[in-house]
């Protein structure tokens, strides 16, 4: 089984008529039930991130800006990124469903995770709101895999068409995780080039894929896969998070790179062949940017088959 993540929860961060609103992912659940997909996940209860957890990504001070934002009833607290009375709650909840799913899976419940989590996290910095993103949810949860439950080497893969700022900034000095970005180049939010690579003790732990508008779709997933494997051949991980943006598709408001949703399973295969021999099978795969509600919710479908197909016995 694949342990599958959902809370109504999440649709309480409202944010208008933003692009980053609840109407995006509100009908994944239904739509994966009704494939059938659902009944063979385990959905887990958890609850909001631990603020010790929390703050080992982002700084008490502005954990504490984010409380009393929403306390005092929310608004834009940075060009693109819209908080709600309830948007801090919803916040901790997502992140706390990422580091539930990383204790469940390092532990040995299940091997592969998928969190249908928002707010995103990827672009959010350790001090500082962006991009639609509040808190880092990857991040937090990578740091408590190495942190607290003993791996010594964990990837993020991500593959949301922006690049994730976030996360490349958080993890720029630590070799312990590494960091893969497959993103639109030059795009939102200008960072990404190729010649990113880590710095200190993480120079060359960060490897970014920049890919032009018009790349072919073979193109592209050729240079997905090259990436993943010669990476995770060096890091050797154990866990592979991925930050799985589906706003690379083609029918995307905001990003397209020209992707099919059967494309995502693709992605997925290899991410799941490489974590096959480095990472026991440990996958959490954790939602991140996707615009168009309808292609979203086919590219989750057909990616939450891949993750669960890729169980003993399932074929």
């Amino acid at each position: 089984m694949t342990l599958l993540y959902w809370d109504r929860r999440f649709l309480d961060h409202e944010t208008g008529d933003h692009p980053e609103k609840a109407d995006r992912i509100r009908q994944i659940p239904s739509r994966l039930r009704q494939s059938g997909l659902a009944a063979r996940c385990r959905s887990v209860e958890f609850g909001p991130v631990e603020r010790r957890r929390l703050a080992r990504i982002h700084s008490p001070a502005y954990i504490d800006e984010i409380w009393a934002y929403a306390k005092s009833g929310g608004g834009h607290i940075e060009v693109d990124t819209v908080i709600s009375p309830a948007s801090y709650d919803v916040a901790l909840l997502a992140a706390g469903c990422v580091c539930d799913a990383t204790e469940r899976i390092v532990r040995g419940e299940d091997k592969t995770a998928l969190c249908l989590v928002r707010p995103p996290g990827h672009h959010a910095l350790a001090n500082r709101a962006m991009g639609f993103c509040i808190f880092n949810n990857v991040a937090v949860a990578a740091r408590a895999a190495v942190d607290e439950l003993g791996l010594d080497r964990v990837l993020i893969v991500d593959w949301d068409v922006h690049h994730g700022n976030g996360t490349q900034a958080i993890f720029w000095e630590e070799p312990c995780v590494g960091f893969l970005s497959i993103h639109r180049w030059p795009f939102y939010p200008g960072t990404g080039d190729e010649d990113e690579t880590g710095g200190g003790p993480g120079l060359g732990y960060t490897v970014n894929v920049p890919v032009e508008y018009g790349t072919p779709r073979r193109d592209y997933l050729a240079l997905f896969r090259g990436a993943l494997e010669d990476f995770a051949q060096r890091l050797k991980p154990q866990l592979i998070f991925i930050s799985a943006g589906f706003d690379p598709h083609r029918l995307d408001p905001i990003g397209n790179l020209g992707l099919e949703s059967e494309d995502f399973a693709t992605m997925t295969r290899a991410v799941l062949d490489v974590a096959s021999v480095h990472a026991e099978g440990r996958v959490i795969s954790v939602l991140e940017g996707g615009y168009n509600p309808q292609a979203t919710a086919q590219s989750i479908e057909l990616h939450l088959a891949e993750l669960l197909d890729s169980q003993p016995g399932a074929r």
